[in-house]
């Protein structure tokens, strides 16, 4: 099973990046499976209904979330419909809209289980992400042992030690959150494929696909500046992962950057 995961999708161009090479690389790469972190997707900051639509119909199979998962209340609802492909970060608290897991199958019928966990190094202190991650790899290693795990957290010290953690009981833990792609893709002892942050979906003349003028009136100034998704160039990134279907094991991972022309 070949299984794409694309990284943090900034607004309209992160969406737009998606629509055009998803496909390409669906083709170019044989891919049974495209996954890809939504929480930018409504104006740079969120989830509504409409971009989630937006980025399922351009070619992602399942979608995962962060800390801005709740930006904008309209999802909430969407989160808890029957059969929606947005997941949320597992570890809030009980009672949180939505659910941190899923299944998707490729047309022939093998199934790739999805965990999405948030980190809490520098971000918001709520329920461990590791035990999270752990219970409900257990739970989806009885329907296949086949497995990706989103693990959204600010420190890549904490997304090092969730591919320590979970090497040898899950095909792939990658990292997203910082929109900054790292060099360090491989594969662990134990077979699972590991990268630290598989980067963005999002302008590249910008600072972490927002307007670099606003960036920089925040860092000069001190003072808040309303964040607006930039333009221009822009990326898609995220990594290619071949899984072998029978142990789950990873055969190899791909870091994948391509650009569009604004």
């Amino acid at each position: 099973m070949k299984v794409l995961f694309v990284g943090d999708i900034v607004g309209k161009p992160g969406r737009n990046a998606v629509r055009h090479f998803v496909p390409i690389l669906r083709e170019r790469h044989g891919l049974d499976l495209c996954v890809g972190n939504s929480e930018n997707s409504a104006g740079g900051a969120g989830i509504t209904p409409e971009s989630a639509d937006d980025l399922l119909e351009a070619g992602l199979d399942l979608l995962t979330a962060g800390n801005h998962t709740w930006h904008r209340r309209e999802v909430f609802s969407y989160l808890d419909r029957a059969g929606s492909r947005q997941l949320r970060p597992a570890n809030y608290p009980k009672g949180a809209p939505g659910r941190g897991h899923g299944v998707v199958a490729t047309r022939d019928g093998r199934k790739l289980g999805v965990v999405n966990v948030e980190g809490r190094v520098f971000m918001k202190s709520i329920d461990c992400p590791f035990r999270a991650a752990e219970h409900l790899v257990e739970e989806l290693r009885r329907e296949t042992r086949c497995i990706l795990v989103d693990v959204h957290c600010e420190a890549t010290s904490e997304k090092q030690a969730m591919g320590w953690f979970l090497d040898g009981r899950v095909s792939a833990v990658l990292g997203t959150h910082t929109h900054v792609q790292t060099s360090d893709e491989r594969l662990l002892p134990g077979g699972t494929a590991f990268q630290t942050d598989v980067g963005m979906c999002g302008p590249w003349e910008g600072v972490i696909g927002m307007k670099k003028e606003s960036a920089l009136e925040r860092f000069l100034t001190g003072r808040p500046a309303p964040f607006e998704v930039a333009g221009g160039e822009t990326v898609l990134q995220g990594a290619i992962v071949e899984i072998d279907d029978e142990t789950g094991r990873a055969r190899s991972i791909l870091r994948v950057r391509e650009r569009l022309s604004g």
